[in-house]
Formats: structure tokens, C-alpha cells, sequence
């Protein structure tokens, strides 16, 4: 699966579906199996091969299954980026929310610092709305067009569960997600790398209460 790492186990629901990965191609695979005890795997038994057919119930049934493969590949490669972003994003938001709060609780915090944490405040959300669209225009129940993430799940939800080669849409879609992605990730990780780092050590040398993100400054007297 290309989401984002979860600890919490799936529930016990047969309505619920886990985390997948993208449909492989028809060919020959092997299969073993492995206990691991104190970080240590056992083989159990040998591996196994077996052969992955079709059906031969589809009605349009790609004539390429190769290429059909690669194409959810390179969609479950996008997908892993653009979920990794958006709880990276979470992230971010959840930092400089509670900056926001902690410098305005500090009274010998310099003036434009808690103007720049604002700043940066505005520029994740312009980051959200790039990515998953305008909430406010939704909540209006006004138009909006199809987010960065909604292109990108309704490829990938059609796709993969169909043995079709892809549409000229949905190869497109992808290539509209890749291009305006790319931007937006060098953006956010220009957020994380550069400024808000630099915003929460200014915090920290203004005596700001702790905050998420940061690791306090200490020495001994």
C-alpha cells in the first residue's frame, strides 16, 4: 500500500477494506513465508510459484497487461508522495498553529515575529486549498474544481480495481496531478526545511512556552 504508515490495526469489519497496492501483472510470482521472533525471521517451509492468470471475464480487457501495471505503479508512486504531503501538511499546521499561540503568550517576543508565524499561517493554507480545494467555496455549496487529491483518487480508484487499460482522462488526470504536485511539494518542503524552523529557533530565543516541533534550550546556571 502507498498511504501513509498507520499504527492503528484496521477494525474487524468485513466492510472495511485495508490499505491495498496496486493489481500486478498476469506472469509467474513466488511466495514465502517467514515468522519473526525477538527481530529474528524463520523461513517456514519453501517457497512456493505460482502462476497469476486472468479470468478471461473481462469485456475490455487491456491488451497490454504490462502497461497496465506500470500505470497503477506510477499512480501508486504519486499516491505516496501526495498522502505523505498532505500529513506532512498536518503537520505543519499543527506547528504553526500552536507557535501562533505560544508567542502571543510571550510578552519579550520581538513584533514581526508573530507577523511572519501569521504569514507562514497563510501560506499553508493557500498550500491546503492547492491540494485538496477551497473549503470555503464548498461549505457554500459553490463551484470548485476537481482538487489535486480528487483527480488523483478517482484515477486511482477506477483503475485499480478494473483490468481495462487506462482511459485518455484518466492518463491525462494523472499528468495534471503530477504537474501542479510538483510545485506545491517544493513549496511545503521549503516551509519545513527553511522557515518554520527558523520562526521556532526566533521562539525559542524569545522564551516562548514549548511547542510542537521544538526540543527546549537549557543549561545549567
Amino acid at each position: 500500500p502507498a498511504t501513509p504508515t498507520n499504527l492503528t490495526p484496521p477494525p474487524a469489519d468485513r466492510y472495511q477494506w485495508s490499505p491495498t497496492g496496486p493489481p500486478v501483472a498476469p506472469g509467474r510470482y513466488t511466495v514465502s513465508l517467514a515468522l519473526r521472533v525477538d527481530g529474528e525471521l524463520q523461513p517456514l517451509g519453501e517457497p512456493q510459484s505460482f502462476t497469476c492468470e486472468p479470468l478471461g471475464l473481462s469485456t475490455h480487457a487491456a491488451k497490454n497487461p504490462a502497461e497496465l501495471a506500470a500505470f497503477a505503479r506510477r499512480g501508486a508512486s504519486l499516491q505516496r508522495a501526495v498522502q505523505g504531503a498532505l500529513r506532512a501538511l498536518g503537520e505543519a499546521e499543527t506547528r504553526v498553529a500552536h507557535l501562533n499561540k505560544a508567542i502571543d503568550d510571550t510578552p519579550g517576543a520581538p513584533a514581526n515575529l508573530g507577523s511572519e508565524v501569521r504569514t507562514l499561517g497563510a501560506r499553508l493554507r493557500e498550500l491546503r486549498t492547492r491540494m485538496t480545494g477551497d473549503a470555503q467555496r464548498r461549505a457554500a455549496n459553490e463551484p470548485d474544481a476537481p482538487s489535486l487529491v480528487e483527480r488523483l483518487d478517482d484515477v486511482i480508484q477506477s483503475q485499480w480495481n478494473t483490468t481495462a487499460s487506462p482511459t485518455g482522462t484518466q492518463r491525462a488526470a494523472l499528468d495534471i496531478v503530477g504537474e501542479e504536485f510538483e510545485p506545491a511539494l517544493a513549496e511545503l518542503r521549503a516551509v519545513l526545511e527553511g522557515d518554520l524552523p527558523r520562526l521556532e529557533s526566533a521562539a525559542e530565543r524569545a522564551g516562548a512556552p514549548w511547542t510542537p516541533g521544538r526540543v527546549p534550550e537549557w543549561k545549567r546556571p
